[in-house]
């Protein structure tokens, strides 16, 4: 097997960019994501309200991994976890992205390259996400990929900001 070749088949599994790679989901990354659930700033940041542990890894091994319908990817930086991405369609048919990163990996340009590699492997548009406002970071990242302000959404008692990217005018 040539270099050339081995990139090639690495790639239809990975995606590389730098030292950011998303890849698929192991039982081991779901733990990690729990720690990153529970980071208090990060709680206070995203207004979500972090799942007890049996909750965490019900959801996510029968609600995400577990739904053919989810596109997920675990961000890795150097080989270590740094988080995940994942798209969904919500109730009312729209499809959604999220992502999440722990704090380690902030304003290093990680959200930046790990959501420009997710949005290549998500086809669907339009695709919206819904940040709380307050988490003016993860605004900017979805509005330097071209995502737009359409209105916004309440969670509880909160609201937030719907973005959308690839809508029609």
């Amino acid at each position: 097997m040539t270099d050339e070749t081995q990139r090639d088949e690495t790639k239809s599994d990975e995606t590389r960019t730098g030292d950011v790679l998303l890849r698929g989901v192991v039982d081991d990354d779901l733990l990690v994501f729990l720690d990153q659930e529970h980071d208090p700033e990060a709680v206070r940041l995203s207004r979500f309200t972090p799942r007890p542990r049996e909750a965490f890894l019900a959801h996510w091994r029968g609600r995400v991994l577990g739904d053919p319908d989810c596109l997920v990817r675990t961000v890795t930086v150097g080989g270590e976890v740094a988080g995940h991405a994942v798209s969904w369609t919500g109730p009312d048919g729209r499809r959604f992205v999220g992502y999440w990163l722990g704090r380690p990996y902030w304003g290093r340009g990680v959200g930046t390259r790990a959501l420009g590699l997710f949005l290549e492997l998500e086809p669907v548009r339009p695709l919206y996400a819904d940040p709380f406002p307050g988490n003016a970071a993860s605004v900017r990242l979805l509005e330097r990929h071209g995502f737009e302000r359409v209105g916004t959404v309440r969670h509880g008692e909160d609201e937030h900001v719907l973005l959308a990217l690839g809508v029609s005018p």
